[in-house]
Order: C-alpha cells, then structure tokens, then sequence
C-alpha cells in the first residue's frame, strides 16, 4: 500500500453519479407517461449483471487454482470459501425475483412492448458463468434455431471462443480428482472391496424381502424387480467399459476414474484429509441446484406475468425457460454419486495404515532429550 493516499469520498469511490444516472426508461421517450415499474425492472437487472460480474470473478480465482498440473491441497479450502460465496450470491439472485413479482402483469406491459428484442438471453455475463462451469453448446436448449453466440458482438464471442477452449471447473475438478491418489492405496484395492460390500448388500436385501411374511407375492416380485434395476444401474457405473460406453453418449460427463475418486470421497467423508474434498463437491451439486432453482423460478414468474406469449427475444418464453432448467445441468454425475452410496454399516473397513494416511497424525520419532520426554 502507497505510504501517502489521496482522500477520496464515498460517491466518488462507488461512482455513484454513474450508476444512479444509468437507469433510462424507454417508456420516458417514446409514452406519454413514463411506466412506474419500469424503474424496477431495470434495476433488478442491473443488480443481476453486477452479481454476475462478482461470480465471474470468484470462479476466475478457483479455476487458477485448479488449472494447475498439482492442485496445491491448501487451496482446497479457500476453493470451498469463494464457492460458499457463490452460492450466497445465487440465493440473493433467487429471492430478488420475488421483488420482480411484485410488478403486475399490467404494469408491465405498459412498457414491455418497448424491449423487443432486448431479453435476458443476451447476457454475456451469464453466458460466461455457464461456460466456466462447464455447460456445452451441445447441451444447451436451442434458441430461435441459432447459436447461443450470435447474439453477441465479435469480441464477445471470441472472449466466449476462449473460455470454451479453455478448462471449465468441471474439467478442471475431473482432472483434479483423476489424480486423487486415495484410489491406490497399498494394502487397500477401494474398488475390489467396495464391489464386494453391494454384492452382500444385494444379497441381504433379496434375502429379506423372501423371508418377508407380510408382503404378497406380487409384492415381493415388484420389490425384487426394483433391486435387480438396481444392481443392474450399479453394475453398469462399476464396469469401466459400460461406463465409458455411457460417456459417450454423453449420459455421465466425469471419465471412470474421477467417478470413482468421487465415489470414495462421499464414502469416506468423514475421513480428516477426505472432509475438504467432500465439501468442495457438495458446493458444486448446490450451484447446480440453485442454478436450478433460479431458472424455474423465473420460468414460473414469467408464466405468472405472460402467461403463453413469447419471450421479448423471441423464445417460447414459460416453455423455453421451464426447459433449461430441466437440461442445463453441469454437475449431474456428482448428484448421481448418491444412488451409489451404501450404508456406513456396510462399507468395506479401512486398514489402520490407511486410516494414519487419510487422518491426522502426528508421531514422537523425533523427540529429543530436551523435549523433556
């Protein structure tokens, strides 16, 4: 920091002369009355663009820490603030819909007809959150027949271009746990073991629906049915060709291995070394998950305000939102881990040398005389 700093006032520091200056209201030009809720409108969309802007910056920070060839595990923590920040700002974004609500269909479309074909499809910002999580042109919902980049100037798209060919968080976090050495463990073969313990799951679970007074024959069919599914489901993920033969065709987008890295991470959470991975997972499943939320709320919001008229962009409006929020999933595969979960009863038991490694740990090999031991 510089020893001597000029004074400086707080408007000038937020240049608020230029933010309070820059709601323009279409309807104060071309009605003769300016739309009361137009003010709102333009509001809330510029708070969306300016959370926007604080996302980028979080996701640009933890995907340097990521990106590297050695993932320094320090960093993990700091990873889980800024994604912990993240999603405090989603939720802001959520709830400032239901001050948007409070705008009535009537009152706004005594201006909406001066947007056209201004709609929040054009949002590079938002765009660019979604390619550094890790959302592919090949998954997105189409819009007007168009590429979700033509809306954009060139430079835009060219900054798109470069984010695309760069490493998404979700590539990035594969690769970081493809390298988790927790896999390799000697003395501890996790897959092998693993496989075991559902194998006896299966077991107890067909053995108790047979010795089931209670349940009819029918009853038990259906029920053995749904186990063998089951089985079949978990037998497909734990086959390294049926899994890849799944990728694919794009159902599960993590490869084999960082699946299984995953896999044992939620298994063994409670592990010390384990407990930061898992919490950098979860973090990721809730930014999907509120992504989510935020899509459908809007969707319902604008079912309430339009109904079945089109989007001032020329989308489906209801239709077109209420399908991104079904589809537009990033972190599906880490929300998939939990069908592969057992009880804590039934998972294979860590060999002591493995439990040192995955804790905490300190050793008195190195005491000396004048330590007073």
């Amino acid at each position: 920091m510089a020893e001597k700093q000029d004074p400086i006032h707080y408007e000038t520091y937020l240049q608020l002369d230029k933010i309070l200056d820059a709601q323009k209201l279409r309807s104060a030009e071309y009605c003769t009355e300016p739309a009361h809720d137009e003010t709102l409108f333009i509001i809330i969309h510029q708070v969306y663009e300016l959370w926007f802007k604080q996302i980028i910056h979080e996701l640009q920070a933890v995907l340097k820490m990521f990106s590297q060839d050695q993932v320094d595990e320090r960093n993990i923590g700091l990873a889980v603030a800024d994604l912990d920040r993240v999603i405090e700002i989603q939720k802001i974004l959520v709830q400032q819909i239901r001050v948007l609500e409070t705008m009535t269909s009537q009152d706004f479309l005594e201006f909406r007809g001066l947007l056209f074909p201004a709609s929040g499809f054009q949002s590079f910002q938002f765009r660019m959150v979604e390619v550094m999580l890790g959302l592919k042109e090949e998954h997105r919902q189409t819009y007007g027949s168009v590429r979700y980049t033509d809306f954009f100037s060139d430079q835009q798209k060219q900054q798109l271009k470069e984010i695309e060919n760069g490493k998404s968080l979700l590539e990035a976090v594969t690769a970081w746990l493809e390298r988790t050495p927790f896999l390799s463990l000697e003395g501890f073969d996790f897959l092998r073991e693993y496989e075991s313990a559902v194998r006896s799951m299966f077991i107890q679970e067909r053995a108790a629906v047979d010795s089931n007074e209670e349940m009819s024959d029918n009853e038990k069919e259906m029920r053995t049915g749904m186990i063998n599914e089951n089985e079949a489901f978990f037998n497909r993920i734990l086959n390294k060709d049926e899994y890849e033969k799944l990728q694919k065709k794009g159902v599960v987008k993590l490869s084999y291995k960082a699946s299984l890295a995953a896999l044992l991470i939620n298994l063994y959470q409670e592990e010390p070394i384990l407990q930061m991975p898992y919490n950098l997972l979860q973090r990721l499943i809730s930014i999907d998950e509120l992504f989510t939320t935020w899509r459908y709320r809007h969707a319902q919001m604008t079912m309430n305000l339009l109904g079945k008229k089109p989007g001032t962009g020329g989308s489906s409006g209801h239709d077109y939102l209420l399908k991104t929020a079904a589809s537009h999933h990033v972190f599906k595969d880490f929300h998939n881990i939990t069908t592969l979960l057992i009880p804590r009863s039934s998972l294979p038991a860590l060999p002591e040398k493995i439990k040192k490694q995955l804790g905490f740990y300190f050793t008195d090999s190195a005491k000396t005389p004048e330590s007073g031991s």
